[in-house]
């Protein structure tokens, strides 16, 4: 089959690539090389094999030339970021997957089946259990309980602990301008795909980890800032307390789920959750880290709170499960082999303190009363 991969030359897409070119597909990429994600150059890490087209998702003509012919479209294409410039979420995440719809009705073009790439940004904070009061679908923790260092979540009926949930795809909350931008992304695919014949699939991916993820975006998540921190030395900096649990998993699960969704008509029209089935905190990623790194650090923990972050979220993945889908790579894998690519790259160093600076001017890092005291 003819494939085009909008985004192809970042992180997913990329290995989506070379896993579609290892079943004897062609695959033509679309990418606009933007910085921070790349430095404007098409990565030497893509195959040669690959047709590859500079441009963005927003420009029509270069999107209609690159669908045409095509048979199969994985959209890959996102701005991720935490800065405050929030049309731009829409405008690529949601405003692009639309032109993409519209260009296939409108000039007529045969594609088979579009897979989008959506996120577990559109679960918001999650979901908990209240011994009292059952099921809790809790919004952003107010500013004034970050500011205390007050980290968990409480019930919003009795003010009580709740025990985390995994989240099915019936679940969304999003509270974020990314989380919202990608659930308009998943409602615009799944309902232009139905009514126009187009079977499309989203899936919402949890954090995806692994090579070739960019060390320069800031969005790259612990993973990037750990390892740069412990290859140069340095402890890795933990937000609130370190005892948020995540849902990571890895690239080359998340490749897999990818072709599952291309090859498996019994995904058309659906969304599906695409995490690693387990809770890991960030501490102990941090840890991962550091032992992987050899570096001898420990976690930094300054009391510190990023604006808008959901303490606890984990997917629920039994949806894809029943499919034949399974997380294989284990968290302990993952770091290891990520810090090992890391190591190997000549442009690794450790950006955090300009990233903080960055979200700090921004209004996007908050101290809490635990930082002050630690300060003092």
């Amino acid at each position: 089959m003819n494939t085009l991969i909008i985004g192809g030359a970042g992180f997913i897409g990329s290995h989506t690539a070379d896993a579609l070119l290892a079943r004897g597909h062609h695959v033509r990429v679309l990418d606009s090389l933007e910085q921070p994600v790349h430095t404007g150059d098409w990565p030497d890490y893509l195959d040669r094999r690959i047709d590859l087209r500079r441009a963005s998702i927003a420009d029509r003509a270069e999107l209609i030339l690159a669908l045409d012919g095509i048979d199969v479209v994985f959209n890959f294409a996102a701005y991720q970021d935490y800065l405050t410039d929030f049309s731009r979420f829409f405008t690529t995440n949601a405003a692009g997957t639309a032109l993409i719809y519209e260009i296939i009705v409108n000039e007529r073009f045969p594609i088979r089946k579009i897979v989008v790439a959506s996120s577990q940004a559109v679960f918001g904070e999650g979901l908990y259990r209240c011994a009292r009061h059952g099921k809790q679908q809790p919004g952003p923790r107010p500013r004034a309980q970050l500011e205390r260092g007050a980290w968990d979540v409480i019930c919003p009926v009795c003010s009580g602990p709740m025990d985390v949930l995994p989240i099915k795809e019936t679940y969304t909350n999003p509270q974020t301008c990314y989380g919202l931008s990608k659930h308009a992304q998943e409602e615009i695919a799944l309902t232009l795909g139905r009514q126009y014949g187009i079977p499309s699939v989203a899936l919402r991916y949890s954090i995806v980890q692994g090579p070739r993820q960019s060390l320069r975006n800031a969005y790259s998540g612990a993973l990037r800032s750990f390892t740069m921190r412990a290859l140069c030395g340095e402890a890795p900096v933990l937000f609130e307390d370190g005892g948020q649990l995540r849902d990571y998993v890895s690239v080359h699960d998340v490749v897999r789920a990818n072709l599952l969704a291309l090859e498996d008509d019994r995904a058309c029209f659906q969304a599906y959750n695409v995490g690693g089935d387990r809770r890991v905190s960030v501490l102990q990623l941090a840890e991962m880290v550091i032992g992987a790194a050899n570096a001898p650090v420990a976690p930094e923990v300054p009391g510190i709170f990023r604006v808008g972050d959901s303490r606890h979220i984990v997917s629920d993945v039994s949806k894809l499960q029943a499919l034949g889908w399974q997380p294989l790579v284990s968290q302990q894998d993952i770091v290891n082999e990520y810090v090992e690519w890391a190591a190997s790259q000549h442009e690794l160093r450790d950006a955090f303190a300009d990233a903080r600076r960055r979200m700090t001017a921004a209004g996007v890092l908050q101290p809490s009363q635990v930082h002050s005291k630690e300060a003092a």
